[in-house]
């Protein structure tokens, strides 16, 4: 017989041994497709489109399902009430990290998440995390980013570079008490590799690697600040790119937002967080491009501390766990027409701003995004100081925009444009 066919009969047997052991003896694990040797269920995934993926093998497999991204089993929540069962109801019990490629070679797998997460918040409420300093910084940062958007001259440019800049400069205040000019080459280059970074994490997933713990050391802390750029600069410019890009699709929503601009603050003072209060049209327009563009659509995987029976099933302790924030967020029971921009989803009958449980684009529970209140305050100044500032022009007929992202694996990605900042 051919050795080929001999070795791929054999990894298969053991394959089938190795799922007939999880399925049987202390439990089972929820349903799923049935994987390949070696690759298991990775050409079931679309990595261009991974969330949309598991959005159709739920519809097979229901809400708790199993697949193998290679050898080991990983088990995916899909839709509000798995997902607020594990991470809220279960908290503890699914707040481990899961195993996620890029991320832990770069990290070399330094230091322990919890340890980790309550320096880098100790330390942000230190350097002003949630006190006037931060907004302060933030404000002053808009206005150098409403400089640097005169000096297009309303001219057609690829927002990137500029809205990526912005976010970037207010970790650099707090980190080195300085910011960058936007010309400085070594930012310049920095910005580069930030970029290129978040399109590494939107590629497809890679073979999966053992994350070691190890003792809190200064490379440790040299990857934490590497960390706070990555999410408290990408995340943020792109969910401003993209904003940007649908207030352009929908200038009536616009118009609205810089009415109430003009009414709550003027012309003649930068926005404030005190603003936001008197501002419910602009808090939902916010919300609904967060809801709306579903960045991180599968969220960081989390991992089981221990054994858990979840919904009669059994997860074995250190199961990676992928949490699916598209179904949450483009839930059709809590948002109706859950595709299309509506800022309506987060307006009651009488206008009023209407929170949402369903509102999760920095995930929820023991794991929730560490950088929720940074993110949060920089969208909401440096939107309105773009609206305060600028009328936004569309190169194209406004209708003619496809808001459709390029990529959808870790991040959504939207496309490239081009916009003119006219000013008022």
């Amino acid at each position: 017989m051919d050795p080929v066919v001999v070795l791929v009969i054999s990894l298969s047997c053991l394959l089938l041994l190795s799922l007939w052991r999880q399925r049987s003896g202390r439990g089972k694990l929820p349903p799923g497709p049935m994987p390949l040797p070696i690759i298991g269920n990775i050409l079931q995934i679309d990595p261009k489109n991974i969330s949309k993926s598991l959005t159709n093998l739920s519809k097979v497999y229901g809400p708790v399902f199993t697949l193998y991204l290679g050898t080991k089993p990983t088990v995916v929540l899909h839709g509000y009430e798995a997902v607020k069962e594990a991470l809220i109801d279960h908290g503890e019990v699914f707040s481990g990290r899961g195993s996620f490629p890029v991320p832990d070679r770069a990290n070399k797998g330094f230091g322990k998440w919890r340890e980790m997460r309550r320096f880098s918040l100790m330390t942000l409420r230190n350097f002003g995390m949630g006190k006037r300093s931060i907004e302060d910084r933030i404000q002053e940062e808009a206005r150098c980013l409403v400089e640097e958007l005169r000096k297009t001259k309303s001219s057609p440019c690829d927002p990137t570079f500029i809205l990526g800049c912005a976010p970037c400069n207010v970790i650099c205040s707090i980190i080195f008490h300085s910011r960058f000019d936007y010309e400085d080459l070594r930012f310049l280059n920095f910005m580069r590799k930030l970029n290129e970074s978040l399109e590494i994490l939107s590629s497809p997933w890679i073979q999966e690697k053992d994350n070691p713990e190890t003792e809190f050391t200064i490379e440790a802390l040299v990857n934490l600040v590497n960390d706070l750029f990555g999410a408290g600069t990408e995340t943020t410019s792109t969910t401003l790119r993209y904003g940007l890009m649908l207030l352009l699709k929908h200038p009536e929503v616009t118009v609205k937002v810089q009415e109430e601009i003009d009414l709550v603050i003027g012309r003649h003072r930068s926005p404030c967080m005190q603003d936001k209060s008197s501002m419910p049209y602009t808090e939902a327009v916010l919300h609904e491009i967060q809801r709306y563009i579903d960045l991180i659509p599968t969220n960081v995987p989390h991992a089981v501390n221990c054994d858990t029976k979840f919904r009669n099933y059994f997860i074995p302790k250190g199961t990676t766990i992928i949490t699916s924030l598209t179904s949450v967020l483009h839930d059709s029971k809590e948002f109706p027409n859950p595709e299309k921009f509506d800022p309506g989803h987060f307006l009651d009958k009488n206008g009023k701003f209407k929170k949402s449980d369903y509102f999760m684009p920095f995930s929820t529970g023991k794991r929730i995004c560490a950088g929720e209140g940074l993110a949060r305050m920089e969208l909401f100044l440096f939107l309105t100081t773009i609206l305060q500032n600028f009328h936004l022009k569309s190169v194209v007929d406004p209708k003619d925009l496809d808001t459709t992202p390029v990529s959808r694996g870790f991040a959504s990605v939207p496309p490239a444009y081009q916009i003119c900042f006219i000013p008022v």
